[in-house]
């Protein structure tokens, strides 16, 4: 009878343990560490390690001390915050000075008849998020934000909550959105949030691209896609997307925390816009796309909006539609 060969001795190695990581884990079950030591003998773990592991979980803000000299645990994001902004604020403080040290060169060696202004591009989440927060923290009269409420919201509203912040400090802020904003549970939660702190909201069938615009000087632009910005000095190019963003806000429909998802005037203008593309033979898929909702939800509003339309294909229900609209 043949035995099984065994590994030797020291094959399976086990993971030593994350002083940190325990002691951590440990402050947030009990809520509260009173000492060190007794949290060292309920871990197992030696009181001289665990003192350097309370120490530096101080330092990254992951434990804080309270008035009677224990240590209360902090929640992830908010330790995240406090030791990830100053950084991040230096590091932008860093880049615009060299931006600036930069264009005082260019204005002195360029030749006259160059071009003036200056267009840059940022990668990375951190990086983004950096810019926005720092342009934000300067701005003092207006701020005007693009949101297209495409696939990526919960990205889009991530790198844009640092213009939030200007709420509440006497700065302008108008936002436009889709109106497929005013339908989903978060979105629109969100928006009631901002509308009561003053900003002013409007939303239209599509909005084309993301951008902030800071004090009609400097923008922002973000394509999600690749995780990627361009900040924008140009003042040509800013008034252009300023341009573009009063032209779109005259035609938007303004939010109000009383309105309930589709109804009169924004049913119309979703059903138009769905009509515009489905007359250019457009399939549910990029009508959906086009428009930042989901593929059900705009085949729900296709469905109710030819319900009494008497066409033998897609195409004819889509020129129908786009009559009976009285589309261009």
């Amino acid at each position: 009878m043949s035995t099984a060969t065994l590994p030797p001795l020291g094959a399976f190695s086990v993971p030593e343990p994350d002083p940190e990581a325990e002691l951590y884990r440990y402050a947030a079950r009990c809520g509260r560490i009173s000492s060190v030591t007794t949290a060292a003998a309920h871990l197992g773990l030696p009181a001289d390690t665990l003192q350097a592991a309370a120490a530096r979980l101080v330092e990254l803000h992951l434990l804080r001390t309270d008035p009677d000299g224990g240590l209360v645990p902090r929640e992830p994001s908010a330790a995240a915050e406090l030791v990830v902004t100053p950084l991040e604020r230096a590091m932008y403080e860093r880049r615009e000075m060299a931006d600036r040290l930069r264009e005082r060169i260019d204005g002195i060696t360029r030749n006259p008849a160059g071009a003036a202004g200056a267009l840059d591009r940022v990668e990375g989440v951190a990086e983004i998020r950096g810019l926005i927060k720092l342009a934000a923290e300067v701005c003092r009269d207006e701020l005007v934000v693009l949101h297209p409420g495409e696939a990526a919201d919960d990205l889009v509203d991530e790198l844009l909550d640092a213009c939030c912040s200007v709420l509440g400090d006497g700065v302008g802020v108008r936002v436009v959105c889709p109106h497929r904003s005013r339908a989903g549970y978060a979105a629109r939660a969100r928006l009631t949030h901002l509308s009561g702190r003053g900003a002013q909201i409007r939303t239209l069938s599509r909005v084309p691209e993301a951008a902030v615009v800071f004090d009609r000087s400097l923008a922002v632009t973000l394509d999600v896609a690749d995780l990627s910005a361009r900040r924008v000095r140009d003042q040509g190019m800013v008034r252009f997307l300023l341009g573009l963003f009063d032209q779109l806000w005259d035609g938007a429909t303004p939010f109000s925390a009383e309105d309930q998802g589709y109804s009169g005037e924004i049913a119309h203008d979703l059903q138009q816009a769905i009509a515009r593309l489905m007359a250019q033979g457009l399939t549910d898929e990029v009508v959906a796309r086009r428009l930042g909702m989901s593929v059900r939800t705009c085949r729900r509003h296709i469905a109710a909006m030819l319900q009494n339309l008497d066409a033998v294909s897609r195409f004819q229900a889509g020129v129908q539609a786009a009559s009976r609209f009285t589309l261009a």
